[in-house]
């Protein structure tokens, strides 16, 4: 009994913490947004809107941060929306040397201990170079007075008895180490540096999420985390990667299109949440589009009843009964093949296959982006038959 009351003792601690922590960042980042639009509105009023500009860019500065936090918060949870792709762990390593090097400064002596070995992992790019990114940030801090980085990759085989609680299958695994010779850290803090918002940075130096984001990326992707540190010894991360053998390694994102005005077509907009879809309507409208706008599925069936878009563009949490995979299931009923692009800011709601998704919150020109590649794919759009 006692063993289980500290055990609920710890829990709620740590959820106090990680409340705590979400309250306070949120509480600044959106006093930044609210700040930011009042006082622009006041200069607008005062017939000055020329001077608006400003705040309006510390707003959305601002609303840029939350957004980035909620990003943290679900690779910790393991619940963002990956795009995983084979990675050639020892060239995405060659690639952020440089970038490594400036940002760890010239009193930091960089070395690369690459396998130079066959096979890929499977994980998204971005958020490995991210995650490598941040755990040498992490080491620079810990090497005030200049010191050794080392960021290597190596093959290990991991056995049943290697991997506690049965965290991964076993099997041959990607290392991805960065090694310091910092000042190491205690017991103590050891056991809590993936804890969201723990942190030995001084206010204001350090949110505290790196290490979860870095977790919660590496075991979202099928790996695991070990990190190894003492005092005055210096810190070791191994990121353990899943090794895909024969696959080949994918090709670099292509540079999306521009753009143009004057695209015809007809959209089917669904949205509860009138902000939200009024904006991204407008600027679906600049680009010569016909935006057909719905708050839920029952409204967006009344739609459908009369209209045959060319595209559905739908959030997946609907209220009044329907969610957005339903919508697009009943819209595919009706217009055979219609392609349909789910926006959502919660990336645990299962997707059909093959779904195209973007995730909230997005800028304007990137939901126009995929509009615009979506429709240039369908190709002859008006080819596309009802189903009878």
């Amino acid at each position: 009994m006692a063993e289980e009351s500290l055990r609920q003792a710890q829990k709620m601690e740590a959820v106090g913490q990680l409340t705590g922590g979400i309250a306070h960042d949120f509480n600044n980042m959106l006093q930044g947004v609210i700040g930011g639009l009042a006082m622009a509105r006041r200069q607008i009023g005062g017939g000055h809107p020329e001077r608006a500009a400003r705040y309006l860019d510390a707003a959305h500065g601002a609303a840029e941060r939350s957004a980035g936090l909620t990003r943290r918060l679900l690779a910790f949870a393991r619940r963002q929306r990956l795009d995983p792709r084979p990675v050639d762990a020892d060239g995405l390593v060659a690639g952020l040397a440089d970038l490594i090097r400036r940002t760890v400064g010239p009193g930091i002596a960089v070395e690369l201990r690459l396998r130079d070995g066959a096979g890929v992992v499977l994980c998204d790019p971005n958020e490995l170079e991210s995650a490598l990114v941040n755990l040498c940030i992490n080491a620079r801090d810990a090497m005030p007075e200049g010191g050794r980085l080392a960021i290597g990759t190596e093959e290990v085989r991991l056995s049943a008895a290697d991997i506690p609680k049965g965290e991964a299958p076993p099997g041959t695994y990607v290392a991805v180490s960065v090694v310091d010779t910092g000042m190491g850290m205690p017991p103590e803090v050891l056991d809590r540096v993936f804890e969201p918002f723990f942190t030995t940075k001084p206010q204001g130096q350090g949110t505290g999420l790196g290490l979860s984001q870095v977790y919660g990326f590496v075991r979202q992707s099928g790996g695991l985390v070990r990190i190894e540190s003492a005092p005055g010894r210096g810190t070791t991360v191994r990121l353990l990667l899943p090794l895909h053998e024969g696959v080949a390694v994918a090709e670099g994102p292509r540079p999306s299109p521009s753009v143009p005005n004057g695209l015809n077509g007809t959209v089917l907009l669904v949205d509860d949440e009138e902000a939200v879809r009024g904006s991204a309507a407008d600027r679906l409208r600049e680009l010569g589009l016909t935006v057909l706008e719905a708050r839920d599925g029952p409204e967006a069936l009344r739609v459908l009843a009369s209209v045959w878009p060319d595209l559905l563009v739908t959030d997946v949490g609907l209220p009044n009964g329907m969610n957005g995979r339903q919508v697009a299931e009943a819209a595919r009923e009706r217009v055979r093949d219609l392609p349909v692009l789910f926006i959502t800011g919660y990336a645990g709601t299962a997707l059909p296959p093959g779904m195209e998704v973007i995730g909230k919150p997005f800028e304007l020109d990137t939901l126009a982006r995929r509009v615009e590649a979506i429709l240039q794919a369908e190709g002859q759009r008006n080819d596309r038959d009802p189903v009878a």
